[in-house]
């Protein structure tokens, strides 16, 4: 017995995913040097957000995962600043970096979502 879903996300690459967890963790420190630097939560926000959803076109099956690699470099990179580098951020700021996964959860769901959609509208022959 089929049902509607069983076509829903794409069949799994033999290579794996390898490719796609460097970029996660390339992206998430950037997303952290960039709160670090410029200190707008905004642009950060929206760092994850299209990284997350890149991430989550290029790998939809369990899109959580990127969510969660790239949101904790954030926090992670923001300690690091305060006990390596000069640059100490405020308290305020380190509790702001974990709002960074709300957009990620958006965006990596979007680009799972959104890869179903370009599969289905345009599928292999």
């Amino acid at each position: 017995m089929t049902t509607s879903g069983d076509k829903l996300l794409p069949e799994r690459a033999p290579g794996g995913d390898g490719v796609c967890y460097a970029l996660a963790a390339i992206f998430g420190a950037g997303a952290g040097w960039i709160d670090i630097k410029v200190g707008d939560l905004l642009l950060t926000a929206m760092v994850v957000l299209a990284s997350c959803m890149l991430l989550g076109f290029m790998s939809p099956r369990k899109p959580w995962r990127w969510v969660l690699l790239i949101g904790v470099f954030i926090p992670v990179v923001e300690w690091l600043a305060y006990f390596l580098l000069s640059q100490k951020p405020d308290r305020a700021q380190v509790y702001e970096s974990f709002l960074a996964f709300v957009p990620g959860i958006a965006g990596a769901v979007g680009g799972a979502v959104g890869r179903g959609v370009v599969e289905n509208l345009f599928p292999k022959k």
